[in-house]
């Protein structure tokens, strides 16, 4: 039996929940925030290095479910080595696009989703883009 595209992608947010990427926290972050999702009791902290307005490092830690923290370890990999400036300009679609998976009827999961972009934009003081 094969599974769908779906299924398969389901599996891969498990692994990394399993297994994330870019665990862990930088003691000479230049920006660190921590954010909680109340409803659920999630908290991912990020921590970013920025060398000549470069993020050379970027690391989470924090605890809750798959969502969330495969959320943060795509989130961190996907920051790494892009312009604070452009980084910036991310919004809730792109962090969407990473995980890709259709949270539109589940306002309890895409707050867990969202929740390192949350983070990030906290620690980095970016404005909410609403993208």
């Amino acid at each position: 039996m094969k599974m769908s595209d779906q299924e398969l992608y389901q599996e891969f947010i498990i692994e990394l929940f399993k297994n994330p990427l870019n665990y862990g926290s930088i003691s000479d972050a230049d920006y660190k925030a921590e954010m909680y999702n109340t409803a659920c009791g999630d908290r991912i902290v990020i921590y970013i290095r920025v060398k000549d307005g470069i993020i050379v490092d970027a690391k989470h830690d924090g605890m809750g479910c798959a969502i969330s923290q495969a959320s943060a370890s795509l989130f961190t990999e996907h920051i790494r080595g892009k312009t604070l400036e452009e980084t910036k300009k991310l919004g809730k679609d792109d962090v969407l696009k990473l995980l890709k998976l259709d949270l539109s009827r589940n306002p309890t999961r895409m707050r867990c989703a969202l929740l390192p972009l949350d983070a990030f934009r906290k620690a980095v003081k970016a404005p909410e883009s609403g993208k």
